[in-house]
């Protein structure tokens, strides 16, 4: 299907951004390659990169075309080695996006065991917990804790059951002692989250019947990485306030303990985000079937405390 090649050679370009890294990636040669793209744009009746003797970047209406043809061109993929090979040929390149501390400690192992299943899918895996552009950056999917503010875009749940944990390592306790309630909490030195500017630094809680409160907790560290507030816990550097699956075989192991077990903590449900349905290709379909399986049998989440109601 030269026309799929075609295609398949301008997504290639585009995140390569380099015409000749592309050419041998494909086995073409570089003449090969640039026809290819000559073609396209013959057929589409516009120029869909901007070329110099040193750089290779796209036109908006390259860009425009990119973010309708790369998840076509994977479904249309995905369809023909369906065909060829059974339900189960999955194959491509999967972009993702990822929360540090999630991605680190329990999303890559649960990759590689997707990879094993699925042995010519490719990942290109971004983690940061800063909240990926999934209209203008390279990935197909992010995943996120919390629905997005964006109701434009399509969030299909993971955990919905997920929530934060009060937690501490032991050598915080031994040395400060537990608070027996969350008021307590401004009498000890807190580990706190940072998105953007702000300082994620009111931590809320209920308990039976009664109305939500809202503590103002002592920030001694902030970091805009999960993951550093994780690690100063361990450390015993103070008490944090995390999602529960990014704490969980911490608990499970008794490096980190959960304080106020009996009060109820903030929501953080696990999300897939997509820009549109358009993007929910087989591919992606497929990953999210197998980490919501993952999620429901990670045998630390629930013991571990991820939940309580």
């Amino acid at each position: 299907m030269k026309a799929l090649n075609d295609l398949d050679i301008f997504v290639r370009t585009a995140d390569n951004g380099s015409l000749s890294a592309t050419a041998r990636a494909l086995d073409l040669t570089p003449a090969a390659a640039s026809a290819a793209l000559k073609r396209l744009e013959a057929e589409l009746g516009a120029q869909l990169f901007l070329r110099s003797t040193r750089s290779l970047r796209l036109t908006p209406h390259g860009e425009l075309f990119l973010e309708q043809c790369r998840p076509a061109l994977a479904a249309l993929q995905q369809a023909g080695e369906q065909l060829a090979g059974g339900e189960h040929a999955l194959r491509g390149v999967l972009r993702l996006s990822a929360p540090s501390d999630f991605g680190r400690n329990l999303l890559l192992p649960w990759l590689n065991e997707f990879q094993d299943l699925h042995p010519h899918v490719d990942i290109r895996l971004q983690l940061s917990d800063r909240m990926a552009n999934v209209y203008s950056e390279p990935v197909d999917a992010a995943i996120r804790y919390g629905k997005p503010p964006d109701s434009s875009l399509v969030a299909l749940p993971l955990a919905a059951w997920n929530r934060r944990v009060l937690c501490a390592a032991p050598s915080y306790l031994a040395q400060h002692g537990a608070p027996a309630t969350p008021q307590e909490l401004s009498e000890h030195g807190c580990l706190c989250f940072m998105f953007g500017e702000e300082i994620h630094d009111r931590w809320r809680f209920s308990l039976g019947d009664a109305p939500e409160i809202s503590v103002r907790v002592k920030s001694v560290n902030v970091s805009n990485d999960g993951d550093a507030v994780r690690r100063w816990a361990l450390l015993g550097k103070g008490i944090a306030y995390k999602a529960g699956f990014d704490v969980a075989s911490d608990l499970a192991t008794g490096r980190l303990q959960a304080l106020c077990s009996e009060w109820t903590t903030e929501a953080a449900p696990l999300f897939l985000l997509v820009p549109s349905r358009r993007q929910l290709t087989p591919l992606v379909r497929c990953l999210r079937d197998f980490i919501s399986q993952r999620t429901m049998s990670y045998s630390g989440s629930r013991e571990a405390g991820c939940v309580r109601a």
